[in-house]
């Protein structure tokens, strides 16, 4: 009761202040309340004790609260006060409904400002449309051949799908136990940091923002870093896998040729060898091996060493090289050269003691003398075989390999004795070819020179040494080796001699070592082990040693090869790494031409173009297989008329038609055609088959395949066409079988039909006019231009000509009087003519009246055939009569019609004999030659040149060699 009291007369208060400042001439100003609070300003009640508020259980949150939830009666105010009533509820709602303009306004602004960025952002996207080829069409069209609605109701429901994800309850279990870990850990952090005292927060602000400047400087420097970092290790992975991916390749193309390699060698009895891991002097042969087959002249600069064996003819270099071998492996001779050629022996040890050539799998056994016997053979053999006609020695290498225990590792090449004098039987040049030979082996700088001196000869005579001397003049790699000391000791008077050769004071030559050996007595039957023994024993009793004039490391051959077999090793580690590198160089460098000049084709050698020119010779001659049966008929007839159509009408034709009744017209035709079936047209039909055969093999063989013909086989397809030719003969029996064929279709005279009839009009015809066209030609140079064509071409006739031409006027008026006349002129036609010339001031000799006469008659007949051929067109009726009752007589139509058939029969009998027997022979030579070519080196060589072959095949040996020196260098590594 009392807060209604003191809120009416607070009203009134208020009520007489705004009068009053109203009155004053100004609003009052009302202190800026909350919306609610200024509708109703209640001051709040003097400070006295206050009722406790009403405890309800649910009391309403508002600005009004302080008021009881119960409505009050006030009491009548006084009589200078007028109640009036509040409606705050309705003032409330005006208020609260205010605040639906704010959200509207919210709601657009926001929604344009969405809208605005939206765009800025789809502005920023780019263009996609440009990029629709990447997805490819079908994507697009998936929707037409798969149905999605089928598709999403075979997909699982929601429950099966919220089966497979995670427990959230258990995941956010974990995450709270993080939660209080870290939480743990920062707060024993904070409580560290607040025990460190004052002097931690000392200068805290500045420093902390220096350091977030500093760390925001070193960030952007770090990224810039990093990205230029990574981008160089991006490279440089890039180039690691390069080069990982380039080994891998290389090692798989090594396998797959040591694959085909294992799966091609077969010994004789067809049994694939066993691969085994070969030894390192093996590995180092097969590398000098392919050196020699690369450039026999060594012009590639080959500096990987090897043992040089020199010497003088007879001076006993083979047989200290068969000492060394400790086998009697060379042909033996008294006195003559039996070293035609430079043999490469290569020395290893094994079990067992063979030897076989690089180019064979026969083994030869050592042990044996009749192996030993075969060998030599074997070896005279081929060094014969290598030596060109007109020649006495060769620099093509055999190479042999000799295994065998306790043999020293290294390889010995045997050159031809150096000779002084060419004697009765050698070549002139055989001394000058001896010694280019034996200095292109010396000239090697990292070569091993043995240089083989006979002791029991003067000093003086020998050749060999100044030779020596000009290829090494310091004697860096010259072994010195004097041979047949036994003999040089009972001969010499002055053993002083010899000691001064081994100490190397006699000759101007310096050399490594000087070594003295015996090989024997001379006879060529001793064994090695009996030489060895003879050698032991001479120098155990020889003064030489005993006297010290010798030293025991100088002499015997068994010194002689363990000083040779360290020598050559010591020289092979010092230079193999570096003849390795030259070769990656020239490899590197050959690449390059090949890629500058011939980038967009594969790099074939020879021996695989040859293979790809065979492939394609082989499909040309299956092609040929395939011509049609109509194709072969038409050209053999057509090319057997030409060939036999002057025959026919010359010597058949024309004679039988210069008869006067058509049953001497069939006999002399009859009579005639048997003669000619039984000598002339088999032969004649058989050889146009053949130059018909060749023909359509030289047009499959020489014609262009667009853009995959290569020129380059041109010259091989050639070679191989016409040795294929050369050696293709046709059937013997063929002309017995196709004259009985022939003579048939010539008896048969019937015309079953008015198209045969017709067909055989058309031929003759066609016949009749080309010999007319021919003969006018003739006759036409024979009297020269006409009126027209001298008019028109400014052109004259010659004297021979005008004689010509009035000799054919004279003729021809001849013919019109007496159109039968028969071919031949007699004398007095021959006089009375010459003599009609004479008259007009034309003098003629009688032989050009009949060859004029000659070709003015002929056509005269052949017009008058034509004609007689068009008037029989008709005659078909009166042929199957028989001509009975009929003047018209059409007997050369069928003898045309015989000839005609008989062409149509023999063509295809041809044809069978082609494509039946002939091209499948033909087929056969073309393989026999291409596999004759294939074992010839010298063709192939000859066939397939250019540069491109040439480039490609140094390509090919270059990374042989560099292969077999890598591996023979990682084998090397391994072995120390």
């Amino acid at each position: 009761m009392w807060r209604a009291l003191r809120a009416a007369e607070a009203c009134e208060v208020c009520r007489s202040l705004v009068k009053a400042r109203s009155a004053a001439g100004g609003p009052v100003p009302l202190p800026r309340l909350p919306l609610v609070s200024r509708s109703l300003h209640l001051p709040r009640p003097p400070a006295r004790p206050l009722r406790p508020p009403l405890r309800l259980s649910c009391q309403p949150f508002s600005s009004l609260s302080h008021l009881p939830p119960r409505r009050w009666k006030l009491s009548p105010a006084k009589s200078s006060f007028q109640p009036r009533r509040h409606f705050w509820p309705a003032r409330l709602a005006a208020r609260l409904l205010r605040l639906r303009y704010l959200l509207l306004g919210s709601a657009v602004g926001g929604g344009y400002t969405a809208k605005k960025t939206f765009d800025q952002w789809k502005d920023m996207m780019p263009d996609l449309s440009d990029y629709k080829w990447i997805v490819p069409d079908f994507v697009w069209q998936l929707d037409e051949y798969i149905d999605l609605e089928k598709l999403s109701k075979a997909l699982p429901d929601s429950e099966s799908l919220a089966k497979l994800l995670p427990d959230l309850d258990k995941l956010a279990g974990s995450f709270s136990l993080l939660k209080d870990f870290f939480s743990t850990g920062h707060r024993l952090v904070s409580e560290v940091v607040e025990a460190s005292g004052p002097l931690l927060w000392l200068g805290t602000s500045g420093d902390t923002a220096f350091r977030a400047t500093d760390a925001s400087e070193s960030d952007r420097q770090f990224k810039k870093v990093t990205d230029k970092e990574r981008v160089e290790q991006l490279q440089e992975e890039l180039l690691r896998t390069q080069l990982k991916y380039q080994r891998i390749l290389e090692r798989l193309e090594k396998e797959n040729k040591e694959l085909r390699k294992l799966v091609l060698q077969k010994d004789d009895k067809g049994i694939h060898h066993r691969h085994l891991k070969k030894s390192l002097i093996d590995m180092y042969s097969e590398v000098l091996d392919v050196l020699s087959d690369y450039d026999a002249s060594y012009n590639t600069q080959d500096h990987l060493p090897r043992v040089v064996v020199v010497g003088d003819q007879s001076a006993g270099k083979t047989s200290v090289l068969e000492m060394i071998a400790q086998a009697r492996i060379f042909p033996r001779g008294s006195g003559e050269m039996m070293t035609r050629s430079p043999v490469k022996v290569t020395l290893s040890e094994g079990p067992h003691h063979v030897a076989l050539f690089k180019d064979s799998s026969r083994e030869f056994d050592l042990t044996k003398e009749e192996d030993l016997a075969a060998l030599r053979r074997e070896i005279e053999l081929r060094m014969r075989k290598s030596v060109k006609e007109g020649c006495t020695v060769s620099p093509e290498t055999i190479s042999l390999n000799v295994k065998g225990p306790g043999l020293q590792r290294m390889v010995l090449v045997d050159l031809p004795g150096v000779i002084n004098t060419v004697t009765s039987g050698m070549a002139p040049d055989t001394k000058e070819v001896i010694f280019s030979i034996s200095k292109a082996y010396m000239q090697n700088p990292n070569a091993i020179i043995l240089c083989i001196q006979d002791g029991s000869v003067d000093a003086e005579r020998s050749i060999v040494t100044d030779l020596v001397s000009q290829m090494d003049p310091h004697g860096r790699r010259t072994i010195f080796v004097l041979t047949k000391v036994d003999l040089a000791e009972k001969n010499v008077a002055s053993p002083s001699r010899i000691q001064q050769i081994i100490e190397g004071k006699l000759f101007p030559m310096k050399a490594l070592g000087y070594f003295a050996v015996v090989t024997g007595k001379g006879n060529s039957s001793e064994s090695i082990e009996a030489i060895r023994d003879y050698e032991e024993d001479f120098f155990q009793n020889s003064k030489l040693l005993k006297t010290s004039m010798l030293k025991a490391h100088q002499v015997t051959t068994r010194n002689l090869s363990l000083a040779v077999s360290d020598c050559f090793w010591k020289m092979v580690r010092e230079s193999v790494e570096q003849q390795a590198d030259s070769f990656k160089a020239t490899r590197f460098n050959l690449e390059t031409e090949w890629k500058n000049n011939f980038p967009r084709l594969r790099e074939l050698d020879r021996n695989e173009l040859f293979e790809k020119a065979k492939n394609e010779i082989l499909d040309e001659v299956i092609s040929l297989s395939q011509v049609t049966p109509k194709h072969w008929e038409e050209i053999l007839q057509q090319t057997l008329w030409e060939r036999v159509s002057t025959h026919v009408i010359e010597n058949i034709y024309l004679p039988a038609a210069q008869t006067m009744n058509s049953g001497t017209f069939n006999t002399t035709v009859d009579i005639r055609l048997k003669q000619w079936t039984d000598k002339q047209l088999p032969t004649k039909a058989v050889e146009v088959a053949w130059e018909t055969l060749q023909e359509e093999f030289s047009r499959f063989m020489t014609e262009p395949r667009g853009k995959e013909h290569d020129d380059i086989f041109d010259k091989l397809k050639q070679a191989v066409k016409e040795e294929s030719i050369k050696r293709h003969k046709w059937n013997d029996f063929a002309e017995d079988s196709l004259r009985v064929i022939q003579h048939n279709a010539l008896e048969d005279r019937s015309i079953t039909d008015k198209q045969q009839w017709d067909a055989a009009i058309y031929f003759m015809e066609e016949a009749l006019r080309g010999r007319l066209k021919d003969t006018e030609t003739v006759l036409e140079n024979m009297v020269g231009p006409d009126w027209k064509k001298r008019w028109m071409n400014w052109m004259g006739r010659t004297q021979e000509q005008s004689v010509h031409n009035e000799t054919k006027n004279e003729l021809e008026k001849m013919l019109k009087c007496n159109e039968d006349h028969p071919a031949y002129l007699a004398s007095d036609e021959i006089t009375t003519v010459r003599k009609n010339l004479e008259s007009r001031g034309v003098e003629v000799d009688p032989c050009l009246i009949k060859d004029t006469w000659h070709q003015v008659y002929r056509r005269h007949f052949l017009k008058t055939a034509l004609s007689h051929c068009n008037l029989c067109r008709r005659g078909f009726y009166y042929y199957q009569r028989h001509f009975v009752d009929s003047e018209l007589e059409c007997n050369d139509v069928v003898l045309f019609w015989r000839i005609q058939r008989m062409l149509s029969i023999t063509a295809n009998t041809l044809r069978q004999q082609l494509t039946n027997t002939e091209v499948r022979r033909l087929e056969k030579n073309v393989k026999e030659v291409l596999e004759d070519f294939a074992e010839d080196n010298e063709k192939k060589v000859k066939l397939l040149t250019g540069k491109r072959v040439q480039l490609a095949e140094d390509l090919k040996k270059v990374r042989e060699i560099q292969e077999k020196l890598d591996a023979f260098i990682e084998a090397l590594h391994q072995e120390k």
